[in-house]
């Protein structure tokens, strides 16, 4: 088997269903599985797989054992050459897989390859690419300048090595994951990427960031304005380092006096109440039920041209693959006040995700 695709779900279970309708389709030419771990959602996730996706191998944990736990268990099930390590509330275009499969061929030293992740508004994630976070880096990042964190030395759009990738989107040897021992257990949340990245790199290998291959990522990553990301951003730091470099006291304090000055000094962002005027909705049929339950005008389009301000923009999936939905979300970027859901086939409910702290919203057609 050429690849495994791995996804660690809890509680998102209908950014799982979206996100395993573009990987069943981005699968379709290629020896590849699709295993899923749940931690032990409270939402009727596992019972969906079941029912609408039943050659998916599905692993259900009785309890929520984190982010590198769950996709260790789902990695000691995985059969393919190479694995690809995904969130759950991604979307990969239908030639995603093959564009990566191609470019590793011939790759010698082959460490972590990853790609140019999007937010549900379309805008660039920097975490796609990051350098080596070290002391005056991270420590930087924490006081709200992240230009040493990120690597900026390379264009969203381009192909090259970098350091450092997110557990978002990860593909690699499934053999080089088992030899470095998989995601450090020690990490809960936050961090265990960036600890098998550096693992990767001190064994000799290379990592690679590929900007012309797009996959949307809905929730991104979270600001230090949320303490509790801060808390877990901090505390991962101090797993990082203690493991990797010498014990640095200076560091430790700041760690400290970091998270409690976020839980003194930061508050939860305030949510901007969204303003729509009216919807369009790309498809080559109208779905009556949209007018029925958003209670506007829905203007149907066939193709997306420069929407007017405050218009939501509903992408049909039953009708558009996934590759022209993904490069729709990339170049439409002028207005802000433009937001953007997708209805997935044969779904009876639409997504999107405005920003990168935003949780995501889900309307029900039925």
């Amino acid at each position: 088997m050429t690849l495994s695709v791995v996804i660690l779900n809890y509680n998102v279970r209908y950014f799982l269903e979206l996100c395993l309708e573009s990987v069943r389709a981005a699968i379709v030419d290629l020896d590849a599985e699709i295993i899923v771990i749940d931690n032990d959602s409270e939402d009727d996730s596992c019972q969906m797989v079941k029912t609408l996706f039943p050659e998916v191998v599905l692993i259900e944990n009785k309890e929520n054992l984190g982010f590198s736990k769950g996709n260790n268990i789902g990695v000691a099930k995985a059969k393919g050459e190479y694995l690809c390590i995904l969130n759950p509330d991604t979307v990969v275009a239908e030639d995603a897989f093959k564009k990566l499969l191609e470019f590793v061929e011939n790759k010698k030293n082959l460490g972590i390859v990853g790609c140019k992740l999007i937010n549900g508004a379309g805008r660039f994630l920097p975490e796609s690419k990051r350098n080596i976070p070290f002391v005056n880096a991270a420590f930087k990042k924490m006081l709200g300048n992240p230009n040493d964190y990120y690597a900026h030395y390379l264009d969203e759009n381009d192909v090259g090595k970098v350091d450092v990738l997110v557990g978002a989107f990860m593909v690699m040897k499934r053999k080089l994951y088992l030899d470095i021992g998989g995601f450090d257990e020690d990490y809960f949340m936050y961090g265990e990427d960036i600890d098998l990245s550096y693992r990767v790199l001190k064994k000799g290998y290379d990592n690679y960031y590929v900007g012309n291959i797009c996959t949307i990522h809905y929730k991104g990553e979270s600001t230090l304005r949320n303490k509790h990301y801060a808390k877990r951003f901090y505390g991962a730091m101090q797993i990082f380092y203690k493991k990797h470099f010498k014990k640095n006291r200076v560091f430790d304090m700041l760690v400290w006096l970091g998270i409690r000055s976020v839980y003194l000094f930061r508050t939860n962002p305030v949510q901007k109440k969204k303003t729509v005027h009216q919807y369009v909705f790309v498809s080559s049929i109208m779905d009556n039920r949209l007018k029925s339950k958003l209670l506007k005008d829905v203007i149907l389009k066939i193709e997306l041209e420069n929407p007017p301000p405050f218009t939501e923009v509903i992408f049909d999936a039953n009708t558009l693959t996934f590759k022209e939905i993904i490069a729709s979300f990339e170049r439409h970027l002028d207005d802000e006040s433009v937001t953007y859901k997708i209805l997935p086939k044969q779904a009876h409910f639409i997504l999107g995700s405005d920003n990168a702290i935003n949780q995501g919203e889900i309307i029900q057609l039925n």
